[in-house]
């Protein structure tokens, strides 16, 4: 658990990158390749921008066999 107050969608991100790769240190090999693709996919992280920048939360969801990591980065106010 934890929680992070970014001052920009590019901060957020930030954080997600960080976040991303400490869970994806701790996982086993096979868990940790959708988190190790995403940290390398521009493309994702250029849609995570846009949805920040646009008042719309991202999302990114990583797991292993007996926990699920929710990653949420949103604007203050945001509902979603």
């Amino acid at each position: 658990m934890g929680a992070h107050a970014a001052t920009s969608p590019p901060l957020a991100l930030r954080w997600l990158r960080e976040r991303t790769r400490h869970i994806t240190d701790q996982l086993d090999a096979a868990y940790a390749q959708p988190g190790l693709h995403w940290l390398t996919d521009e493309a994702e992280h250029e849609r995570a921008l846009s949805y920040m920048t646009g008042g719309t939360g991202y999302q990114l969801t990583l797991y292993d066999k007996s926990t699920r990591y929710v990653l949420l980065a949103y604007p203050v106010g945001a509902t979603s």
